[in-house]
């Protein structure tokens, strides 16, 4: 086994959305279209909202598509 990150990542490659370093900037142009479309699916139009953080967008984005494959 290599000590190379890319080929083996650590558990700690996955970080939580409220501790990435741009977290806290706007969401991205994809994000936003995707949370709106899972948002439509989901008949809870509230889950988008103008505005929300890139952290912000991405928990929404994970909730509706738990609740989804849950459902």
């Amino acid at each position: 086994m290599t000590d190379d990150p890319k080929a083996y990542p650590t558990d700690n490659a996955e970080k939580a959305p409220e501790d990435w370093v741009t977290g806290d900037e706007p969401m991205t142009g994809a994000q936003a279209s995707y949370l709106k479309t899972l948002s439509e699916q989901a008949r809870e139009p509230q889950a988008f909202e103008e505005g929300l953080t890139k952290a912000q967008a991405s928990e929404r984005i994970d909730r509706l598509k738990a609740e989804r494959a849950a459902g």
